[in-house]
């Protein structure tokens, strides 16, 4: 017997064809050329070193090896099938859309939900954009962010505090700081000072970033002093990557919530990954 691997493509080309026995309705059924389904075949009788058909004039007819493989090759054929369904009925994708600026709290979560939920699996596009259309976008769920939505499960909502690298000097966190915006613009260290008393800065030197996140990874490696929102750095400063000159929070009104498509097809995977991402 030659050595070479069993052509498993050809596998089903030879259980259709045996069960028309007419080349023309195994090309058919297979959407293939009579040409094709008969080079199959023809590799599959070749792989064995024996004929699985006999040609005759009014059309095949399998030959008694062709007859002995039948049943036995249907068997294994039908239960690859069943093992293939089985497996992709299991595995669940879940379409996922999520701000950049929610990447901090997020990951960790999707890293749990792998060792909890195994059969889900999360296809993440991150964006700026803080909203979502599942009329118009295809994704099975969505973080959105701000102060306008109410659907879904609220994740969290924003207050904001000032954070800066625990390497920064006394000197240096209380003079001459710069301040890291997490936009264009100077709203939220301006809401942040409105609230205090006797914060002990002024705005003078001023960075500004297009994300959140872009800024508390500024702050991290001490360019200056960000505002962000306490959850979002709630790791950072347990690692001791970040601290809180203040404890005083400010809440913006804004949040963040996870909101999902009304799906039928995809019910228990998304019900799966939404539990699991409240309970974490």
């Amino acid at each position: 017997m030659p050595n070479r691997t069993l052509p498993l493509n050809a596998i089903d080309a030879f259980l259709v064809t045996a069960r028309h026995l007419n080349l023309t309705h195994a090309a058919k059924e297979l959407c293939l050329t009579q040409g094709a389904v008969s080079r199959k075949i023809a590799s599959l009788e070749a792989w064995f070193g024996f004929p699985l058909f006999e040609r005759h004039a009014r059309g095949l007819r399998l030959s008694p090896q062709g007859s002995a493989l039948l049943p036995e090759l249907r068997s294994a054929f039908e239960h690859l099938q069943t093992l293939a369904a089985q497996a992709r009925a299991q595995q669940t994708v879940v379409r996922l859309k999520a701000p950049t600026c929610a990447m901090r709290w997020l990951v960790p979560r999707l890293i749990q939900l792998e060792q909890t939920c195994p059969d889900v699996q999360v296809a993440l596009t991150t964006t700026t954009d803080h909203g979502v259309n599942f009329k118009t976008e295809p994704y099975d769920a969505a973080i959105v962010f701000g102060t306008h939505f109410s659907a879904g499960d609220l994740l969290f909502d924003e207050a904001l505090t000032p954070v800066m690298s625990t390497q920064l000097t006394a000197d240096e966190r209380l003079s001459n700081v710069t301040f890291l915006h997490p936009t264009r613009d100077k709203t939220d260290w301006s809401l942040w000072l409105a609230k205090q008393d006797s914060a002990a800065w002024v705005m003078k030197k001023n960075q500004h970033f297009d994300t959140m996140d872009l800024a508390i990874t500024a702050a991290i490696q001490g360019l200056g002093v960000a505002i962000a929102d306490e959850t979002l750095v709630a790791e950072d400063i347990r690692a001791g990557r970040l601290m809180r000159p203040y404890a005083q929070s400010v809440k913006t009104g804004a949040s963040y919530r996870l909101v999902l498509r009304d799906s039928q097809n995809n019910a228990a995977g998304l019900a799966a990954f939404r539990t699991s991402l409240l309970n974490n």
